[in-house]
């Protein structure tokens, strides 16, 4: 294979003129993008038609880029010369320190790989968490999900593990600073709210907060990847069931009528929902990273990187939607601010040097919800219906690895890696099928009991007979995303049977399930009221489950979704239908197993002959795949839940047969027999 001085050759020789540092730039994002499982054509980003002498040159270009791209992670703490030479730069900036979170420009759930700054200096991979480093002293600090990942990935003799919640950063800091110190901090990659509980804890001990122009980790990073590049594409009305122009309108009406000028839109996810576009920056979810200030006329100014435009996409906008190089955001809030506009914005959202810039510049700050996250959240029936029929399809690929694993599993030597790549490749096998919508959870006996376990190479164990194993993946389609945990008892070539331990609490997690999935509620009901219904089986015996029961899931859009949610805490928003929200109790033994039952619902109206004067809402179950009958207690279920649990498999039986094989179909049949004659 050239390398990427030849394959530069090959592609002026095939008739592309670009510059070569630009062309090695864009090339760089095309490698740093996220691999999805429906490769997009960036090619076409480069010229609108290519030839094939061309498209085998780009192609090699981009293998010799890939060969030469070592962003430096590594699988165990990351070395610490890079501590050592962030302390220097931090002495070079006359700062004493310096906070390091796990997040992008974008406040978002997934980053693109050169966001990573936190797993880079430290060798932590979670999801969530943040580091500050200090001239003597660092910390990082991990939410329960990763107390016990953090200890095999980080250094603990350079990083003090903290739990986040016990010990919160800002107040870790106003702990270890003293008067005069100056703790450094990049404004892009602190949300205003976050910023706000750092800035009094620093004032707290008469030190500062000092915000930085250029990131220090990325002036150290050698190798440091280069922005994502991947393609936007427009996503289709038959997906989305409502026009952009008329989503646009609608927001600017309520933004009019509540006297504000506009609204400062960060979150890519309603970028994405506004325009009625998708893209691929981030893993899992189709996100074009990029932001928008949608005014009370209507118009619209999207900042993107107008590179990853697809070939007509831009001709596609409507007239009041002007494209804008997403450098330009902080010259078009200092306008907003030199005009003295009024504009919304969500604090917990948007960087802190966005909303320092609106100030400075003269601008009044509304404090308040995403304009799009209610209406985004409430599906339409297009939508919806796409929804179902995303399920459809997921559930006949979930429904044969069930019956891949029945078969497979009591042998004894499938992996949990095997397990998760085989459930991948009946996925992949679907239509519209565009990527999975979160990294799945292949848990096998004690790794089930990781609520948000990863499985490598490292930790890979067997599925072995007699224990549980839980998995919990899903799918973007482009008619909807899905998200479905089922626990499986891998039984023996000889039969065997779970212990009635496993059966007692899985049928009490079950349970907890039916009576969500029953529920009918008045309008007005929220989350936190409807989060007891799926702990009382549990709680009974002393029993619970440290996590919510359920989430907000967009429309091929993100896996996790607000503003509404199923938890104690938090769950305050109320239901409306077309709202789509998992439905997700579980248990969790360390050491030993764990057990989650995990369906999508989505809210719809219900007919309440006993009150007649309100309206009444319920959940209609999306997921279809059986859930494993040998681990229920019976005698535990009253007859109005085994008669759900039976109604809920006859569905299952009846709608997925007609798309499965024969051998799937009669495994199927037996699976979700009746629990009683």
């Amino acid at each position: 294979m050239p390398g990427i001085s030849e394959s530069l050759d090959a592609v002026k020789a095939a008739g592309l003129a670009m510059e070569e540092t630009a062309l090695l730039d864009f090339i760089g994002g095309v490698v740093a993008a996220p691999k999805r499982l429906q490769v997009s054509d960036w090619m076409s980003l480069l010229a609108p038609e290519l030839g094939p002498e061309l498209r085998d040159a780009l192609g090699k270009l981009k293998v010799a880029v890939a060969d030469d791209f070592n962003p430096g992670f590594t699988s165990g703490p990351a070395p610490r010369e890079r501590v050592d030479r962030l302390r220097q730069k931090l002495d070079e900036l006359e700062l004493d320190g310096f906070i390091v979170p796990r997040t992008d420009e974008f406040q978002g759930e997934f980053v693109p790989v050169r966001a990573e700054r936190l797993k880079w200096l430290t060798g932590f991979s979670g999801s969530a968490g943040a580091a500050i480093v200090l001239k003597e002293t660092a910390a990082i600090f991990v939410d329960g999900r990763y107390t016990l990942q953090v200890c095999d990935q980080v250094n603990t003799r350079t990083f003090n593990p903290q739990h986040i919640m016990d010990n919160p950063p800002w107040k870790w800091v106003g702990e270890n600073l003293c008067a005069g110190s100056r703790l450094g901090f990049d404004p892009w990659l602190l949300s205003d709210m976050v910023r706000t509980h750092y800035q009094k804890a620093v004032e707290g001990v008469g030190a500062r907060l000092v915000p930085v122009d250029i990131n220090p980790i990325d002036a150290i990073w050698v190798n440091q990847p280069v922005a994502p590049m991947a393609p936007v594409v427009s996503h289709d009305i038959s997906y989305a069931g409502k026009n952009a122009d008329e989503k646009r309108k609608d927001i600017a009406k309520a933004l009019g009528e509540a006297n504000e000028d506009a609204a400062l839109i960060t979150a890519p996810e309603s970028v994405a929902w506004l325009l009625n576009i998708r893209g691929g920056d981030v893993p899992y979810t189709p996100l074009a990273l990029s932001y928008a200030i949608l005014l009370s006329s209507g118009n619209l100014r999207w900042f993107i990187d107008p590179r990853k435009l697809s070939p007509g996409l831009a001709d596609t906008l409507d007239d009041g939607v002007s494209v804008e190089a997403i450098e330009e955001i902080g010259d078009a809030l200092s306008e907003l601010g030199a005009q003295s506009r009024t504009v919304r914005l969500n604090r917990s959202l948007t960087p802190a040097y966005m909303v320092s810039k609106l100030k400075q510049s003269g601008g009044v700050v509304v404090h308040g919800e995403d304009p799009c996250a209610l209406p985004r959240a409430c599906k339409n029936t297009v939508e919806v219906a796409g929804m179902r029929s995303a399920h459809l399809r997921d559930g006949a690929a979930l429904t044969r690895f069930l019956c891949w694993l029945d078969h497979e599993g009591p042998g004894g030597e499938l992996t949990e890696l095997d397990a998760a790549r085989h459930l991948q490749s009946c996925r992949e096998a679907g239509d519209l099928i565009q990527d999975l919508s979160f990294r799945t959870i292949s848990g096998a006996g004690s790794n089930g009991a990781i609520v948000h376990y990863t499985v490598t190479h490292e930790t890979n164990r067997k599925l072995l007979p007699g224990e549980l194993y839980l998995v919990d993946s899903g799918g973007q389609y482009l008619d909807g995303t899905t998200d479905v945990t089922r626990t499986v008892y891998i039984g023996s070539s000889n039969g065997g049977s779970p212990s009635a331990e496993q059966k007692d609490r899985f049928t009490r997690v079950l349970q907890g399930h039916i009576a969500v999935a029953s529920a009918q509620f008045p309008a007005g009901t929220t989350g936190s009221q409807i989060d007891s219904m799926a702990r009382r089986p549990l709680w009974d015996v002393g029993l619970d489950y440290d996590h919510g029961t359920g989430h907000g899931v967009g429309s091929y859009l993100g896996v996790h979704e607000g503003p509404h949610r199923i938890s104690k805490v938090g769950g305050a928003i109320a239901f409306r239908p077309g709202m789509i929200v998992s439905n997700e109790p579980g248990f969790y033994k360390a050491g030993a197993y764990g057990i989650r039952i995990e369906n999508l619902v989505v809210v719809t109206e219900a007919d309440q002959v006993n009150d007649l004067d309100k309206t009444w809402y319920g959940f209609e179950t999306l997921t279809l795949a059986p859930i494993d009958r040998r681990l229920v207690d019976v005698n535990l279920m009253t007859s109005s839940e085994i008669a759900w649990f039976d109604r809920y498999h006859a569905r299952v039986r009846d709608t997925l047969s007609p798309i499965i094989d024969e051998k799937t179909r009669q495994w199927l049949s037996s699976a979700t027999e009746p629990l009683t004659p």
